[in-house]
């Protein structure tokens, strides 16, 4: 062998020694990965089971096409509120607790878990805006109302717009926390349902909460419901149904684009001021209340969840609205 020949045999068997030192890397990398992931999905399913024991029941249960939906009643006020989410929002009825808790002196407040939210059942109806509205109608038939204002927050925006015009002779006026705006932009966008599935699945989205503390921490919710709403969040968070009601996002905002509101139904909304995100969203929600001849638009800044901050101001704004207007 010449000098040549050796070099060359020298060079080759280093770079074979560098192959099989970069194999073991990634070897030990994606082991410690699968380990890893092995740990948190372990400690996840576990978790998950340990803690169905501890969530607390509260509401009552409707039978909605073969199914439990539960629902809270609270007050005794002679107007009655029927009170809807946002998307995604695990436990109804306590993520609106401090809200409820100012209405209910004045009025009956009755909060609504639809499929798949809080203690409800999951369905596997699919989530088009239709089917959702039809089973939050059959919802207050079942409980007699036949005559409420219906309040709510977030995608309640895009759902109600549907509902006051199918049951006009039931709605007295429509209250939006922040809601949406059917003809927002934006909302065609695909969402990645089988990573957030993933995520939450695997564990890692409890290590993620666990990771970063305390959501509720700020907020006035005593520590007993703030527990609960992590457990409950624990259990509902990316269930199938929760899911394809995403999956239907997208087509149930481009079928409910061109609705408005009855001109005869009032309207008031209480919309964030600082959604630097969505720089139309005053003006989106402005055009709104117009559709209203009683129509009013209250500005606050705040999170999305302005109910969770803005509860007594909202309360009161409220009030202070169903005096002013003619039903």
């Amino acid at each position: 062998m010449n000098v040549a020949e050796t070099v060359e045999s020298n060079v080759g068997t280093k770079g074979r020694k560098k192959r099989k030192l970069w194999l073991k890397i990634i070897g030990g990398i994606v082991g410690a990965f699968v380990l890893f992931l092995g740990i948190t999905f372990i400690v996840n399913v576990i978790s998950t089971n340990m803690e169905k024991n501890k969530i607390e029941s509260y509401g009552q249960y409707v039978d909605v096409d073969g199914k439990k939906m539960n629902v809270s009643i609270q007050g005794s006020g002679e107007q009655t509120i029927v009170l809807l989410p946002g998307q995604g929002t695990p436990s109804p009825v306590l993520d609106f607790k401090l809200l409820i808790d100012e209405l209910t002196p004045s009025y009956k407040v009755v909060a609504i878990e639809p499929f798949g939210y809080g203690l409800s059942d999951e369905t596997e109806k699919e989530r088009t805006t239709a089917n959702i509205v039809s089973e939050i109608h059959d919802a207050v038939q079942q409980l007699g109302i036949d005559r409420y204002v219906l309040m709510g927050h977030s995608i309640t925006g895009l759902y109600g717009v549907t509902y006051v015009n199918n049951y006009p002779d039931e709605v007295l006026a429509f209250i939006g926390i922040d809601s949406s705006v059917p003809n927002q932009p934006g909302m065609d966008v695909k969402l990645p349902l089988k990573s957030m599935q993933f995520l939450q699945t695997s564990g890692i989205m409890r290590l993620i909460k666990k990771v970063s503390g305390d959501s509720y921490k700020s907020l006035a919710f005593d520590e007993h419901t703030k527990e609960q709403m992590n457990l409950i969040s624990n259990q509902v968070s990316s269930n199938d149904t929760m899911m394809d009601e995403l999956k239907h996002l997208g087509t149930n905002f481009k079928n409910s684009e061109k609705l408005t509101y009855p001109r005869d139904l009032p309207v008031l909304l209480f919309v964030q001021s600082n959604n630097e995100h969505n720089p139309q969203w005053i003006p989106l929600h402005e055009e709104q209340v117009k559709q209203s001849a009683q129509g009013k638009m209250i500005p606050m800044e705040g999170s999305h969840y302005l109910h969770h901050t803005k509860f007594k101001e909202i309360a009161a704004e409220f009030k202070a609205y169903m005096k002013e207007i003619q039903l």
